[in-house]
């Protein structure tokens, strides 16, 4: 396993990827596959949902060159496996290896492949079992004909993000599936809607070149992979590590008739780990980033920013801290975090407070003189020094 930006990436090569895939098929469980390349990963860092479903996946297989260039950089010899070449050799291989398997394939309406001419692909390779769907990809859709059909393996090329968050949403409610990939445009290529590169081409890595003669209209998305998931990937392993990451900590407060009262969040991944929200601040001034952060963690602007503090609080990451299930010196790169305090007044009522399900699994309101003991004992002696300035600055306004 390495790990790329904070994303977990299999260093597993072709023939044990498909020795894997049997595995799954036999086991009994459900399991889901994603191919990650760079333009992908740059969305996961946008893109919280997606991280962590990337980072939950059985199986997260190289597709990109960048990856296998970012991974010469860190020492270790990265072999790509296409999302072409997988479908291709699972629809040779496994028809052979494990009998009477069904496959299904999910694919958007909107792509170059219709449902029409994968079925011919499909059969090209003498599969006899197969079911195929163009379906509109932001829409929720009705998957009875899917459930019905039983598949084992589930193909589905709606592109990222669309298909990951698919497969994470649905997977438990198609129960036949055993395995489901998210494949991109692998079937374009498959039936020939697209021409791939000259192999000379794949074999140096200069696809991305190829694909931009074929296709100018993806100039952007070859920008994000030639340009700067390379940008990104040297300051996270090369600059970001001697750094702390300026971050921002969230302390929202309501009046009760008990007096005052301050939100804190149970992380998601270590039950019993009660802090208080925080964030990035992103370039962001204190004010401007502690609202974003407070929006994006509890889903409603129904708050006042009261005040910021700079500087207060800065650690290094210990070798046991975690963030969305990945250690969190991965996620960002940074050897630890330099803490400001923003402080705002909490205006609506528990019913618009939604948490962030992707960091956190449960929330509470705690008496403000309580605070240093509901936190997790890591978190005490910051907590201290936050609601030191919060009494300062309520007393203050009194």
């Amino acid at each position: 396993m390495l790990n790329i930006l904070g994303v977990n990436i299999s260093t597993l090569e072709k023939e044990e990827v498909l020795k894997k895939i049997e595995q799954f098929l036999k086991d009994g469980k459900q399991h889901y596959i994603v191919t990650p390349n760079p333009e992908i990963i740059l969305e996961a860092r946008r893109d919280e949902e997606l991280f962590y479903i990337l980072n939950k996946a059985d199986l997260a297989i190289p597709d990109g060159a960048g990856l296998k260039f970012a991974a010469l950089a860190m020492g270790r010899n990265l072999r790509r496996v296409t999302g072409a070449d997988l479908v291709g050799d699972l629809l040779k291989n496994l028809r052979f290896t494990i009998y009477d398997l069904r496959f299904g394939v999910m694919n958007w309406k909107g792509g170059l492949s219709k449902k029409e001419d994968i079925e011919k692909v499909l059969a090209e390779f003498k599969i006899k079992d197969f079911f195929v769907k163009d379906i509109s990809r932001d829409v929720e859709q009705d998957l009875s004909d899917l459930v019905k059909f039983k598949p084992d393996i589930l193909f589905c090329a709606f592109g990222a993000p669309y298909q990951e968050k698919f497969i994470y949403h649905n997977l438990p409610n198609l129960p036949s599936v055993k395995v489901a990939i998210g494949v991109g445009g692998a079937f374009d290529f498959l039936t020939g809607k697209i021409k791939r590169a000259p192999k000379i081409m794949r074999w140096l890595c200069l696809e991305w070149l190829w694909r931009l003669a074929k296709q100018p209209h993806r100039v952007k998305r070859i920008y994000q992979a030639v340009i700067i998931f390379p940008l990104k990937f040297i300051k996270w392993r090369f600059i970001h590590p001697l750094l702390y990451r300026p971050n921002v900590v969230c302390l929202l407060y309501r009046k009760s008739k008990n007096g005052y009262e301050i939100l804190l969040a149970e992380r998601k991944n270590e039950p019993g780990h009660w802090q208080l929200l925080q964030g990035g601040t992103e370039g962001e001034d204190l004010m401007r980033a502690g609202a974003r952060e407070l929006r994006e963690e509890i889903d409603t602007d129904k708050f006042k920013g009261v005040a910021a503090f700079p500087d207060l609080w800065k650690y290094k990451f210990g070798n046991n801290s975690m963030c969305r299930g990945v250690p969190t010196k991965y996620v960002h790169g940074y050897k630890g975090q330099k803490q400001g305090l923003f402080i705002a007044e909490f205006l609506g009522e528990d019913k618009d407070i939604t948490i962030n399900f992707w960091d956190h699994k449960n929330w509470k309101w705690v008496k403000a003189d309580n605070l240093i003991t509901e936190v997790h004992p890591v978190r005490r002696e910051a907590a201290r020094i936050f609601l030191e300035k919060f009494k300062n600055r309520i007393t203050h306004n009194a």
